[in-house]
Parts: C-alpha cells; sequence; structure tokens
C-alpha cells in the first residue's frame, strides 16, 4: 500500500471543480478497460459540489451512463423520501445530465423496507457482494469521520472485529441517529479512494489523518491502488509542503 498523495487547491470551488474534471476521466479510463465504471458517493457538502460540475460535464458524452454504476458508503436510515437521504440528493443533481437505468443505481434501503438499520445492512451487502469501486469519494467530517463512521463510537470501535461489507449504526452523534455504512472492507478495497478536505475546521483532522492517527477514522482508509486527498488550502493549513522551483 503506497502513501497518499495529496494535491493541494486554493479553495473549495477550484478543488471541487478539478475533481470533478479527474473524476469524469477516471470513470471514461474505467469503462474503457473493463467496460463498466462503479462509482461510490458519500455525501457531503463538497462532493454535491462536485456533482454539480459533474453534472455540466457528463453532458458532453465522455461518460456512457448505461455502463456506470452509482453506490453510497453511507445512508441516512429514514424513510424514501425524506430529505436527509445521500442518495436523493446525489440523484437532484445528476439526473438530469446521466440517464442511468434503474438497475445501475444502489440505493441503500431505507427505513420503508428494511425492518432496522442491520437489517437494511446486510441487504445491502448481499447487492453488493464482490463489487469493486473503480472509485470511492470520501468526505472528511468532523473528528476525521469518512462515511458513517465516527471517532469515539462503536461504528469506529467495532470495524477491527468485523468482517461484513456494511453495518447498521445506531447513536450516531452526527445526523439522523440511525444510520448504514459500509465497512472498511467494503471502502479499502476500492480501487482507488479519493478523499476530499475543505475548510480550516477539517485541518487538525486532516493532519491527523495524513499523520496515520490510530484514533482518527480516515486515517484507515486506503485504495488498494491508489489514495488520493484533495484538499484546500485551509484544511491543509497544518500539513507540511515544499516548493520547487526549477
Amino acid at each position: 500500500m503506497s502513501a497518499p498523495r495529496v494535491l493541494r487547491y486554493a479553495d473549495e470551488d477550484e478543488l471541487t471543480t478539478e475533481v470533478s474534471k479527474h473524476l469524469v476521466n477516471a470513470l471514461a479510463r474505467a469503462q474503457s478497460e473493463r467496460g463498466t465504471a462503479h462509482l461510490c458517493f458519500c455525501g457531503g457538502r463538497a462532493e454535491r459540489a462536485v456533482c454539480a460540475h459533474l453534472a455540466a460535464l457528463a453532458r458532453s458524452g465522455s461518460i456512457v451512463p448505461t455502463r456506470l454504476h452509482l453506490w453510497w458508503s453511507s445512508e441516512a436510515f429514514v424513510t424514501t423520501t425524506d430529505p436527509s437521504r445521500n442518495s436523493l440528493a446525489t440523484l437532484a443533481v445528476l439526473g438530469g445530465a446521466l440517464t442511468l437505468p434503474p438497475s445501475n443505481i444502489h440505493a441503500m434501503p431505507s427505513s420503508n423496507g428494511s425492518a432496522d438499520p442491520d437489517d437494511a445492512a446486510y441487504a445491502y451487502a448481499k447487492e453488493l457482494d464482490g463489487t469493486v469501486f473503480d472509485i470511492c469519494l470520501l468526505e472528511l467530517g468532523r473528528g476525521g469521520r469518512v462515511a458513517s463512521i465516527f471517532p469515539r463510537h462503536p461504528s469506529f470501535t467495532a470495524q477491527s472485529g468485523t468482517s461484513q461489507l456494511s453495518t447498521g449504526v445506531t447513536d450516531a452523534p452526527e445526523g439522523p441517529a440511525e444510520q448504514v455504512t459500509l465497512t472498511y472492507r467494503a471502502i479499502n478495497r476500492s480501487r482507488q479512494v479519493w478523499g476530499l478536505a475543505c475548510g480550516a475546521e477539517r485541518a487538525g483532522c486532516l493532519a491527523a489523518t495524513l499523520g496515520g492517527d490510530p484514533r482518527t477514522p480516515a486515517a484507515r482508509v486506503h485504495g488498494a491502488e491508489r489514495t488520493v486527498w484533495f484538499v484546500d488550502r485551509a484544511a491543509a493549513s497544518t500539513v507540511p509542503y515544499f516548493q520547487c522551483d526549477l
């Protein structure tokens, strides 16, 4: 496993614009090499901005919608139409630009059809099965949270003892109390993991992540082939870097 690559941008707008460009190229390359592309979303403010830029770029025709599959790394365990669902926010932005077959949209089960978060997680794990994401997007949250894996919480501490691909979360410290999340087992088999970190409030946990702090959930995510952190200047304010003029 190689060390993560860090790409630094002036601000969140520049970051999300550039990520969307990289994403179009990576998905088109995956479709060219393997026929289909599997993209996993996470929800979050920066990711929604990426989706807006991606929707505009997707109209160029570089991505073949019928050969693109969408997945999610975390979801609120609420009703299907609840606005807090990550999948609803993503599809509201991308729906007009990418006409995907319904079978290519792999949203996590809602409370309408599942008894509890663990039931929903079990159903999603069965659907996921052996799928490997070409790109898994993750947004760095408070305390180094990724997906619905929270620091100092059972969703994090239970990771080392599970072989499941997804799991239910209860008493979540942020968002709806009940959620569903992919586990490290599912995330870390992705070909590439792309992390997004924006804003000065993420500076401390980004430094902890890149430093490998074992108390930080994001420090334990990595891609099987490549790990990239896209960060803005504010989030990277405590991360050392070197500038060479040749």
